[in-house]
């Protein structure tokens, strides 16, 4: 076990076991590596089954080690992928730790900061992964009305937009209500429950 810190993440921990492999956690939770596979493993697998050929750019809002990039590599290996995390040291540790590679475009900002600025470029994405939370808390604003339209503007005309979000104790309740605002966004938003977690898979 190695130990990290960032002025972002506070406390970070590198751990490795024979069932999980190497993680990164923070706040006890799993970041990058380990679980968060099997996490993302379930709404990925249902939308390759449905459009193998259409996922050609590929948008990561907070890329943390890199686990969803890998796995998005590997489902779809033609695809262009960019991932945005505000975590430098994040980063740094996943591509110490977990294999991150120079095939992701890696670019160290806030999701909302850089979704404001792009929007103002003809640049449009198939999917887009949206896993914004720090420890166990998800940032208000990445719930607010005008973050969810940045989102779905930058997808393509059949785009998908997946949001993962904690499922347990008190944090359930503060999915459904996000539900909600999603339902007011996006054309179709299906909920896959992987783990203690739920995914919202959001069409536009």
């Amino acid at each position: 076990m190695e130990r990290a810190e960032s002025p972002i993440n506070g406390k970070i921990t590198i751990e490795k076991s024979l069932a999980w492999g190497t993680y990164i956690t923070v706040g006890g939770l799993t970041q990058s590596g380990g679980i968060i596979n099997d996490i993302w493993k379930k709404p990925l697998r249902n939308l390759k089954n449905l459009r193998n050929k259409e996922i050609k750019n590929v948008l990561i809002l907070g890329l943390g080690g890199g686990t969803v990039a890998k796995m998005v590599n590997k489902t779809w290996p033609e695809a262009k992928i960019t991932g945005v995390d505000i975590d430098p040291k994040m980063v740094e540790l996943g591509k110490k730790y977990l294999s991150l590679n120079s095939d992701v475009r890696v670019i160290i900002s806030d999701a909302y900061g850089f979704l404001k600025t792009y929007n103002l470029k003809p640049i449009t994405y198939d999917l887009i992964l949206i896993d914004l939370y720090v420890g166990d808390e998800f940032p208000k604003k990445f719930e607010s009305d005008a973050f969810l339209k940045l989102v779905y503007l930058l997808l393509t005309v059949n785009g998908v937009a997946i949001f993962n979000r904690l499922y347990y104790g008190e944090k359930r309740p503060q999915a459904m209500k996000f539900e909600n605002k999603l339902e007011k966004v996006f054309k179709k938003v299906e909920v896959v429950f992987p783990e203690a977690n739920v995914m919202f898979v959001c069409s536009r």
